[in-house]
């Protein structure tokens, strides 16, 4: 879905990827509506209550995590990344220097084309650390197979990312690094990052969190993702500290990452 401003973004294209990207979701709500439906003519009293009350109960769920999405993916300003120049303000970049920026995505990349947008003159790095031992989600594997990666992205571990030392000046992980689901190797990548990012450098860290509102939303999809505490606990041992904390509509949130 890469493409210089949101602007340029298909209507609904975020929504249909949800539903391209995760059809087995609502292949399995449809079938459970059918069987309730089928069931309801079967009980009564309480019990035909209860399952009347479940197949509403699913339609409404399963519209407002569409909703939701629509708001978020296609009518917000998520993908125009207002807040992505800010980080160079108060930064004194030699002239005679290229800014060097890091993009890193979990095996689907929305972002390059827009970042290269926000920072025409750098030099930007692009790295997939999708591995399918370890990061199973089938929708990556549909988004991988429906969109052509970044030119030049390279292939990395999250434990092992080729750069040197403090030679970053900006890092970006945009709805990615939840992919990471195993606590100790989330860890190890934020060390990873904090090692290549330079003293005054920028890690932009944009996810959903699993809070109200995104329960209200997506319902126990909302498990899927990260609470603000595990976040501040992997900041915390990767010794990175939050500078900001940027809301995207209620349900997105971007921190922003200095070295300690």
């Amino acid at each position: 879905m890469a493409a210089t401003t949101q602007t340029l973004r298909k209507p609904f294209q975020g929504v249909g990827n949800i539903i391209r990207f995760n059809w087995h979701f609502f292949v399995f709500s449809l079938l459970f509506l059918i069987a309730l439906f089928i069931s309801k003519n079967y009980t009564s009293g309480l019990l035909q209550w209860l399952t009347i009350l479940a197949f509403w109960g699913t339609i409404a769920t399963t519209f407002i995590s569409l909703l939701v999405s629509y708001y978020v993916y296609d009518l917000s300003n998520l993908y125009e990344l207002e807040w992505a120049k800010e980080l160079e303000k108060g930064k004194n970049f030699n002239k005679a220097e290229v800014p060097k920026i890091v993009n890193i995505n979990a095996g689907f990349d929305e972002t390059s084309t827009l970042l290269k947008g926000k920072f025409p003159n750098a030099r930007l790095h692009v790295f997939d650390f999708y591995d399918p031992t370890k990061h199973t989600e089938i929708s990556i594997k549909r988004a991988r197979k429906a969109y052509p990666p970044f030119p030049n992205t390279q292939a990395i571990n999250t434990s092992d990312i080729p750069l040197q030392n403090n030679s970053i000046d900006h890092i970006f992980a945009i709805l990615s690094a939840h992919e990471i689901r195993d606590e100790q190797e989330r860890i190890t990548f934020f060390q990873e990052l904090q090692r290549i990012l330079q003293p005054s450098g920028t890690i932009a860290v944009t996810e959903h969190l699993r809070d109200t509102a995104n329960f209200l939303a997506y319902n126990i999809g909302f498990f899927h993702f990260h609470s603000k505490s595990t976040w501040l606990r992997t900041f915390e041992k990767a010794d990175l500290k939050v500078v900001k904390e940027i809301k995207t509509t209620p349900f997105i949130s971007t921190f922003i990452l200095q070295k300690k």
